[in-house]
């Protein structure tokens, strides 16, 4: 008898444990603008990481990596990588219409050899 209310806890810790296995198996998806709020508030410094925490339920490495991604992307909303990506189509552009004349070149050349 002893030995039966033994097996029978045992199989209920073992569903209790799989529930609370589940659960924290299930991962949350953040939108970008919660990501955007939780780092803004990071950046502000008002409260401490493990504050916003507990606030936003959201673990504290977590809420560094959104900071640092934010700090570093900053940059990028007032046009840094706007001018970079001009001056790279500017060369790209130059590139192609040096093989354009390149290309006319060859082709004037044919017709004169050819005589079309």
């Amino acid at each position: 008898m002893d030995r039966l209310l033994r097996a029978g806890s045992a199989s209920r810790i073992t569903k209790a444990e799989q529930e609370e296995q589940d659960i924290k198996q299930s991962r949350r998806k953040h939108s970008p603008s919660f990501k955007a709020k939780v780092a803004l508030e990071a950046l502000k410094g008002e409260e401490t990481t493990a504050e916003l925490s507990s606030r936003f339920e959201v673990h504290p490495s977590q809420i560094r990596v959104w900071r640092k991604a934010l700090a570093k992307g900053a940059a990028g909303i007032f046009g840094d990588d706007r001018d970079q990506k001009k001056k790279d189509d500017e060369g790209l552009i130059a590139q192609l219409y040096q093989q354009i004349g390149q290309l006319k070149v060859e082709r004037d050349f044919l017709e004169s050899r050819l005589g079309c």
